[in-house]
């Protein structure tokens, strides 16, 4: 990651957070939605890759982010940083309970979350030491921050408030159950699409590439996706696709 880069995956969720807040300002209040589902996507891409420490930053550069985004889009990402962790070092296993989204079917993680951000809290706050339960509540008290001021200013920002609940009650779903549902049994860490889907999703549906190299920025995912699809044999033909309509 060169610095170029750097500003470019910090900057990703702001033109779509704009964009939101201008129509939910707006008589197309509506389309807000649509641009918020964009920012929030984004969002959590970038909060991916500071947990990872993809961005070029130091880590307190990372937990800036992490914070950050906390405030913005709803949730403590110190928790989810716990979680997403042992979610790779477990892998759909027992300890994963990130990953146990993937194990249900559609409606089961559609029922199940709402829930989904609870238990991710209450499950980091169980495992974390001091030092991460105090980045997990400097995060709580964020989140209060912003619903307040979403209270007191009403109008868009409030829109805004109830777009980031709306999303997180869906992440179990589409940043989780998404990427992994089917996989448990299959030999292989995460489903991973091509063409223009993988670009609509700005590269996070690259996620087997993602849990065999998770020090490989997004930004690069479909160079390395590339590698291993021509120099690995067997890779492409064991590859799981998203939505494998959508595939080419």
């Amino acid at each position: 990651m060169n610095r170029l880069d750097t500003m470019h995956e910090l900057l990703l969720p702001i033109p779509w957070l704009l964009a939101s807040w201008l129509l939910f300002a707006s008589p197309l209040w509506l389309l807000g939605f649509a641009a918020s589902f964009m920012f929030f996507l984004c969002a959590l891409r970038l909060n991916h890759e500071a947990i990872h420490g993809n961005l070029g930053l130091n880590r307190a550069g990372d937990r800036f982010v992490l914070h950050a985004l906390s405030f913005l889009i709803g949730s403590s990402n110190n928790a989810v940083a716990y979680g997403h962790m042992l979610h790779h070092k477990h892998a759909m296993g027992p300890g994963d309970f990130e990953g146990k989204c993937g194990h249900m079917s559609f409606w089961e993680v559609l029922r199940y979350g709402p829930r989904f951000p609870v238990d991710i809290n209450r499950e980091a706050w169980k495992g974390s030491g001091p030092a991460g339960r105090r980045r997990i509540l400097i995060d709580w008290m964020l989140n209060m921050v912003m619903v307040a001021l979403g209270l007191w200013v009403g109008g868009f920002l409030l829109m805004h408030v109830s777009a980031m609940v709306m999303a997180q009650c869906l992440t179990a779903l589409f940043a989780v159950w998404i990427t992994h549902q089917g996989t448990a049994d299959s030999g292989v860490a995460a489903r991973s699409q091509r063409g223009i889907l993988a670009r609509l999703a700005y590269l996070m549906f690259y996620h087997r590439e993602h849990h065999l190299f998770p020090r490989v920025p997004v930004r690069r995912l479909p160079e390395l996706a590339s590698r291993l699809d021509n120099n690995v044999p067997g890779y492409a033909a064991s590859r799981l696709p998203v939505i494998p309509l959508f595939e080419r």
